[in-house]
């Protein structure tokens, strides 16, 4: 497996399919910034986030790097089931009171995107007990869609194409070469933990996963928690693999999950 997504490598090395391999460090990077809303108040939870609950999120700021209306200027954005066929996000949740975890996955054919990937899939039936609905959307074709729900495996149902990178340009998600390999948000790939989860996930990982479309390879990805047309909690990535802390989307979800 190319572990291509590593902040040192030249060139856009994810194209090719075999690189040497590397050995994890013992150290971990330092976490990042974190945007969530100030409206995270509630109860002690109970049922399936009963555990998850903290005082503080890793890290806080504001929503207001969106504007309220983002669901708003999300909904007519056309994106692709697994099979095919095309969806307005507008009708991928209940837009009044519905709450929906939107994982935006950089694209299909990033080892970094199936690690998450995996780690969505295990906290499904979480979601689904809380009446949380689960949507991922990579960058890239159906096809590209399919190859990672296949291998991985990964719910088809819950799995979206989005091979202009529409949702991602009306989120403002960090896009280019430098953000792709240079960040140093990327080196916590590099610890054992997630080293040990990505060469798990990508167990029966292909390079041809890849959007055909190359400049899609430069795109980052990002995590949002709705409400219905609510933004609760927003986190951009600020490089490959810098993925927000599942701990912190339970948070929110405990908080607002519907009874």
């Amino acid at each position: 497996m190319a572990l291509s997504f590593l902040p040192s490598t030249p060139t856009l090395q994810s194209l090719k399919p075999s690189l040497p391999s590397i050995s994890p460090p013992s150290s971990h990077a330092p976490s990042l910034m974190l945007l969530t809303s100030s409206k995270l108040t509630g109860p002690s939870p109970t049922g399936p986030f009963a555990l998850t609950r903290r005082h503080n999120l890793s890290a806080r700021a504001s929503t207001s790097h969106y504007t309220p209306t983002v669901a708003e200027e999300l909904a007519d954005v056309t994106i692709f089931t697994a099979s095919g066929d095309p969806v307005a996000f507008k009708d991928l949740w209940d837009q009044n009171q519905g709450i929906a975890v939107v994982a935006l996955l950089r694209h299909f054919g990033c080892p970094c995107c199936w690690e998450l990937a995996s780690a969505l899939k295990e906290a499904k039936a979480r979601f689904d007990s809380a009446g949380v609905k689960l949507i991922a959307v990579g960058v890239g074709g159906p096809s590209k869609a399919r190859m990672l729900a296949e291998r991985l495996p990964f719910p088809v149902d819950c799995l979206y194409a989005d091979p202009d990178r529409k949702a991602y340009n009306v989120l403002d998600l960090y896009y280019g070469f430098g953000r792709t390999f240079f960040n140093p948000a990327s080196a916590k790939v590099l610890s054992k933990s997630r080293f040990d989860a990505l060469r798990n996930a990508t167990k029966n990982y292909t390079i041809e996963a890849t959007p055909d479309d190359r400049s899609g390879v430069l795109q980052q990805g990002g995590m949002f928690v709705f409400k219905g047309k609510e933004l609760l909690y927003a986190r951009k990535d600020e490089g490959t693999g810098d993925h927000a802390p599942l701990d912190d989307i339970f948070e929110v979800c405990c908080c607002n999950a519907i009874a």
